[in-house]
């Protein structure tokens, strides 16, 4: 029987590296929620017609990338390959826009059948915000500052924040002739795809990787040649914002976005720690995206994160450290000291201020064996019960990166008066922060 392996382009997330993940979790939820964001779930599968409307069908990713199939009442379903589209799915069935201007995130899984390579997979995980009801530069500058903060928050060193303006749909029909212009006598010898997108939407082609494509887009005019009066405002007030509120940028003429709902802003922080792939998040203005999806015109803009990419970036800069050591673990040792370490384990556990890990090992391994199982689960702390401490009314306490242990008199009749002393005693070896409020 072949060995069953995860399918290629998928990752498994187990400690102690899903400790990382946690860790970088809850500091996405914490900036987000300090901007005023609140969180939104959509499922993991939607009906196909979304992401062709929503995405574009020009689009590398409804042309090659999409994970589709038929479902047994013959719907047309299709793994989640973005986030935007769903989200404004869901702003629109329940109405959310009738209370006002939206400000959302995410944290989830997204599906692109493409070839895996270093920090890209099949099945790979993002963050991302979505500001809805707001079109004026100040709400570019929110998004932009809170992808910012936590790119700061991590002391990324390297950091280019890229920006262009790509117009609107009075600005397209002018741009798309221009190009036409442009790449219409080198027809021949462009890669497939952009001879492909001339025909249907030739400003796919500035996102084209092809090495044959690069000198003719290289020379391509850009948005900025021909922005309408409006859209350049837009562009320069949100290039000020950025400026009030101290965040370095670059404008990039060339900077497209791979989805055709994009309008006037588009921006990509890269980092020089990720080489030739470098971008680490990126994003931009959809004003059009909710009324082609239905809805009535509402300005949006957003972001999105790869998660994936993002640990890659932290292991690059040597910030990967191993997971610092918390928590207690409960040795038994002896029939009655395992029947009282049970109430012990549970009350520690009730405490919702203790904020650690407890865990026991339920073995009869003796006392070594046991204290390595815990230097293996990574514990600060053991707390050591026998028939001779539970004769004695103690618990031995040891820390187990100092290798040193003392003796706590309690009263082990009481579960609850024990599990206090014990946390006491813990918090001398922790800092406060080990302790959080309870929410």
């Amino acid at each position: 029987m072949s060995k069953l392996a995860a399918p290629r382009g998928t990752a498994d997330v187990y400690p102690p590296e899903s400790a990382r993940w946690q860790a970088l979790e809850a500091r996405i939820h914490a900036i987000a929620r300090r901007f005023g964001y609140g969180e939104i779930r959509t499922p993991v599968f939607e009906a196909t017609e979304l992401f062709v409307r929503g995405v574009g069908d020009t689009t590398d990713i409804v042309e090659k990338e999409m994970y589709t199939f038929t479902d047994k009442g013959g719907r047309s379903l299709t793994l989640r390959p973005e986030w935007t589209a769903p989200v404004v799915r869901a702003l629109l069935e329940h109405n959310l826009l009738s209370s006002g201007p939206q400000r959302l995130y995410y944290v989830g899984s997204f599906f692109r059948h493409e070839r895996p390579q270093k920090g890209r997979y099949r099945q790979a995980h993002q963050f991302g915000v979505e500001c809805f009801g707001y079109g004026e530069p100040e709400a570019d500058v929110e998004v932009i500052h809170l992808a910012y903060e936590l790119l700061r928050a991590y002391r990324i060193p390297g950091i280019v924040l890229r920006l262009n303006s790509i117009g609107d749909e009075r600005d397209r029909p002018a741009y798309r002739e221009a190009l036409l212009r442009h790449f219409e006598p080198h027809r021949d010898a462009l890669s497939e795809d952009s001879r492909r997108r001339l025909e249907r939407n030739p400003l796919r082609i500035l996102d084209s990787k092809a090495p044959e494509d690069r000198a003719f887009i290289a020379n391509a005019p850009t948005f900025l040649d021909l922005l309408s009066a409006e859209s350049r405002a837009h562009f320069d007030a949100v290039r000020a914002g950025l400026d009030a509120i101290g965040i370095p940028h670059q404008v990039e003429p060339r900077l497209v976005r791979g989805f055709d709902y994009y309008t006037r802003t588009v921006f990509e922080f890269d980092s020089e720690f990720l080489g030739s792939q470098n971008a680490i998040c990126g994003g931009g203005r959809y004003d059009d995206l909710v009324r082609s999806l239905g809805g009535p015109p509402t300005p949006g803009v957003g972001f999105g994160l790869g998660l994936e990419r993002f640990l890659m970036l932290l292991d690059e800069m040597g910030a990967s450290a191993a997971a610092e050591r918390e928590g207690i673990a409960v040795v038994a040792l002896g029939a009655r000291a395992r029947k009282l370490s049970l109430e012990l384990l549970a009350a520690l556990r009730r405490r919702d201020d203790a904020g650690v890990p407890i865990i026991q090992d339920y073995g009869e391994a003796k006392l070594e064996r046991q204290l390595k199982r815990a230097d293996r689960a990574n514990a600060r702390a053991a707390v050591i019960l026998g028939d001779d401490e539970v004769a004695a009314s103690v618990v031995v306490a040891r820390d187990l990166v100092a290798r040193t242990q003392s003796k706590l008199s309690v009263p082990l009749a009481s579960a609850e008066v024990t599990a206090d002393e014990i946390l006491r005693w813990y918090r001398e070896l922790r800092p406060a922060t080990a302790f959080p409020e309870a929410v």
